[in-house]
């Protein structure tokens, strides 16, 4: 099971979570083209180790386990799936 993060992200993108991971499985990073057309973080599930560093680093409390997202921000799980099937 993956961590979530949730809409309480949209448009602070604060990168406590990012500093916090240890195997780097928060995107978009950074550096990537596509950084400012996304306004919040995703997690990738294949790369996610569930160690859940991530979820008290957020400062905006956006971070959750799959199965433990809030049923008001299941939507959530949609776009992160989303995000890592885009080609």
């Amino acid at each position: 099971m993956t961590y979530i993060i949730t809409s309480p992200c949209i448009d602070i993108k604060d990168g406590a979570c990012v500093a916090a991971c240890p195997v780097d499985c928060i995107h978009p990073h950074k550096k990537d083209a596509d950084y400012e057309r996304y306004n919040q973080f995703f997690i990738n599930p294949f790369e996610c180790i569930d160690c859940g560093a991530c979820e008290p680093a957020c400062p905006v409390m956006a971070i959750f386990e799959e199965g433990l997202v809030p049923e008001s921000e299941q939507q959530s799980i949609i776009l992160n799936r989303q995000y890592f099937s885009k080609s």
